[in-house]
């Protein structure tokens, strides 16, 4: 019988869309045939860990890095369950830990890669670790056309012919019109024919939702009953709300602070357009690789808005499910906004196209499979 151990970083109980997915993805495996291996996060792994139905190994320590001591817990993990098979959550670091692992008995190892891939491979230093990382396991992954054209290049030619497309799910049966918007407006006080944008994602400057805030004026002019619902937690919490402030639009900006994931269909449901600015920063090392909350979106039958940004493009097909949109232009984004929300049967006609596209393309059911395949 196959085992794999999975390694990762990216692992509730902490929240973010990796840990979604990573955690998805041992799910979907038997639960006999599955182990994970993880860092300690907060006093709730205890009970989170109990409710599952596989196996989880927490290393004492708040993150994995790929020290010699935890290339011998791993090796340990690889040899009491008997695993063949590794999947590094994220490739990197812990990839690096994939020749210990190879001599512990793996016999196939799978990196997943994600945005913080594409600044490994254009840094020096990190770009060899990278190259190294993808000479020692089997398989690395990518997300996209753009990640696969900034990471390729840093791997050698071997390991850069074995790289496979490989991107997240969304579950169409959870992220579904209906889902509980009617609840979210009532606990913020929305009326029910307000017409209301949403952005799910952690408030930090790449995700662009002051770009979102800044475009707001503009949109009141336009549809002055609209609501913007901003869902997340982060460092720029504090600097949007004071931006919404000293652009007077305080009254008609919802900053609904970080919700669990389980919870986050509701507040999908609860819009009429998602929009998520993203940008490029920091000169390029900084871009958004694809952007599974576009896609949650689009299956809840929203018109997606998408920043230009790495591979976020990819995640809404341009004028059909959305529109790809200038994230440093706001007033380019207020008058698709208006557009949008002026218009409820265009938006509606965009909304389901979108989730028939996520139906046909993105759903767990082609993910768990797919990873089968990857693994061997």
């Amino acid at each position: 019988m196959s085992r794999t151990l999975v390694v990762t970083n990216d692992f509730p109980t902490r929240q973010g869309g990796i840990e979604s997915f990573v955690r998805t993805l041992a799910g979907s495996l038997p639960p006999d045939d599955v182990v994970v291996l993880t860092a300690q996060m907060s006093d709730q792994d205890t009970a989170y860990d109990a409710d599952l139905p596989f196996p989880v190994l927490r290393y004492p320590a708040r993150t994995l890095l790929p020290t010699g001591a935890v290339a011998q817990a791993a090796a340990r993990a690889v040899r009491a369950h008997r695993c063949d098979r590794v999947l590094f959550g994220a490739a990197a670091p812990l990839g690096l830990l994939a020749p210990a692992l190879r001599a512990a008995g793996a016999r196939r190892l799978v990196g997943i890669t994600h945005g913080h891939e594409c600044w490994w491979a254009r840094l020096p230093g990190t770009r060899q670790a990278l190259r190294r990382i993808g000479d020692t396991t089997d398989v690395l992954t990518y997300l996209g056309a753009y990640t696969r054209s900034v990471i390729a290049p840093a791997l050698s030619p071997a390991a850069a012919a074995r790289m496979e497309l490989f991107t997240p799910g969304v579950d169409p049966a959870l992220f579904r019109p209906g889902s509980g918007g009617t609840a979210v407006r009532e606990r913020y006080r929305i009326a029910e024919d307000a017409p209301v944008v949403v952005c799910v994602a952690r408030l930090i400057p790449r995700k662009g939702q002051d770009t979102l805030v800044r475009a707001f004026p503009h949109v009141l002019a336009g549809v002055p009953a609209a609501r913007l619902v901003v869902v997340g937690g982060g460092r720029d919490g504090p600097r949007l709300a004071r931006l919404a402030s000293e652009l007077g639009v305080g009254a008609a900006v919802v900053l609904a602070g970080p919700v669990p994931w389980s919870a986050t269909p509701g507040y999908f449901d609860a819009g009429n357009v998602f929009a998520m600015p993203c940008r490029t920063r920091l000169g390029g090392l900084e871009p958004e690789a694809l952007g599974i909350v576009f896609l949650e979106a689009a299956s809840t039958g929203l018109p997606v808005l998408v920043g230009r940004s790495g591979g976020a493009p990819d995640a809404v097909l341009d004028g059909r499910t959305g529109y790809v949109v200038d994230p440093h232009d706001h007033e380019a984004l207020a008058r698709c906004l208006v557009e949008l929300l002026g218009d409820p049967g265009r938006a509606h006609a965009m909304g389901a196209a979108g989730r028939a596209w996520v139906e046909r393309t993105w759903t767990w059911d082609q993910v768990g499979t797919r990873l089968v395949e990857l693994l061997g």
